[in-house]
């Protein structure tokens, strides 16, 4: 395929932390997207979920099947507009690594108990996994992913500073202690390929959390016809095949919904590229706001379902009762793991012993070691390392 003057180009990578001689059949970005589907952190997505808790039903999207639906419009959307669709994916395939069990509930949680050693941000562990946690590889700790691949994960919702001058000392600390080594440009923009994988992010869940919203039962198709987007297209459903049976009708609807979302960054980001004329990825990253996005128009049809989808489902009282008992779990396991180190597996006993003080009295460090634990595990681990330890399921 032929790349577009202004997508990433692997010969002209930024190359890695650590260097490394080019694979003979592979660009960087594929060995780089083969690094993140072969990583234990990958693997772990299919035990933790979006929104329902892993066990709750087979059906529902695991952070695994969500992943792997944002990096197929990835590629689909990169490939349309002559992009490599090799780095979009491998940055939609990491996206997520970072997040905890019980999704954002998970995180919400550890964010308060991380709140006095520099907080906790699901997209600083993501690069904290592929600079750190990972060990694998004998001539370094991480997976030593391209410069282009990190600068995807750091930046793909946009500048995290607002200037190369601005103090770092605000960033989550997963992502200013690898930017003090490395650095990823954080206050431009970051490639359209990059852009490109957040917009498919968006893409992806406003579409599933439909799909499982209906599928739990938390509100039904009457809900959706009189709102933007998804009423239009369950009236074209209607018109064309009147009386379809219950599932197929939902399906044909949401995916005219899924449709109409990737139509339109399309359409607008072959609108702002024939004005712009960008010449390079430099330029991309160079321009004062995203070149990838949605229509004004749609982007508020879109509010309007998010909107519904709080209400509805993330702050539903079911949901909502769950929340409470898992955030209790990560709240009793936090603390014991701080005052009793010794009950982290073997492989961490090198970092507990670096980190110094635990209990009352825990150093940072200490923290961060119980943080990434904590944050690695599945949902169904987390439970039943809960039961193991604490003995006593919480109640709300």
């Amino acid at each position: 395929m032929t790349l577009a003057p202004y997508a990433c180009h692997p010969d002209d990578t930024r190359g890695r932390l650590y260097s490394e001689s080019y694979s003979t059949f592979r660009s960087v970005w594929q060995r780089d997207r083969d690094r993140i589907i072969h990583s234990s952190a990958f693997r772990r997505l299919k035990h933790k979920t979006q929104v329902f808790v892993e066990h709750e039903g087979d059906y529902y999207r695991t952070r695994l099947t969500h992943t792997i639906e944002v990096a197929q419009v990835a590629r689909t959307i990169a490939g349309v507009l002559g992009l490599n669709t090799d780095l979009a994916e491998a940055i939609a395939l990491a996206h997520d690594l970072g997040h905890t069990p019980f999704g954002h509930t998970g995180e919400d949680a550890l964010a308060a108990l991380m709140a006095p050693y520099g907080g906790f941000d699901h997209n600083a562990q993501a690069i904290r996994i592929v600079t750190t946690l990972e060990r694998h590889y004998a001539d370094f700790d991480g997976l030593n992913l391209t410069w282009e691949t990190l600068e995807g994960m750091a930046k793909h919702n946009g500048p995290v500073l607002e200037s190369r001058g601005s103090d770092r000392a605000a960033l989550p600390y997963a992502l200013a202690e690898y930017a003090a080594r490395h650095d990823l440009e954080l206050h431009t923009h970051a490639s359209a390929e990059a852009q490109v994988a957040a917009v498919a992010d968006d893409v992806a869940y406003n579409h599933h959390d439909l799909h499982d919203g209906l599928r739990s039962g938390l509100f039904t198709e009457d809900d959706l016809l009189d709102m933007p987007l998804t009423g239009p297209a369950f009236a074209e459903v209607d018109r064309l095949y009147p009386g379809l049976e219950p599932m197929r009708r939902r399906h044909e609807a949401l995916r005219r919904v899924f449709g109409v979302m990737v139509e339109d960054v399309i359409a607008v980001a072959r609108n702002r590229l024939a004005a712009a004329q960008p010449t390079s990825a430099a330029e991309i990253r160079a321009m004062e706001g995203p070149i990838i996005r949605f229509s004004k128009p749609l982007f508020q049809e879109l509010k309007v379902i998010k909107q519904f989808l709080f209400e509805r489902l993330y702050r539903a009282p079911t949901v909502m009762k769950e929340r409470a008992r898992v955030t209790a779990m990560i709240e009793a396991l936090f603390p014991l793991y701080m005052d009793r180190p010794d009950l982290l597996p073997g492989e961490w006993a090198e970092d507990v012993a670096r980190a110094g003080a635990s209990g009352a009295e825990a150093h940072p460090n200490m923290a961060r070691i119980v943080a990434d634990y904590v944050a690695g595990m599945t949902d169904r681990f987390a439970i039943q390392e809960y039961d193991r330890l604490i003995g006593a399921k919480p109640r709300p």
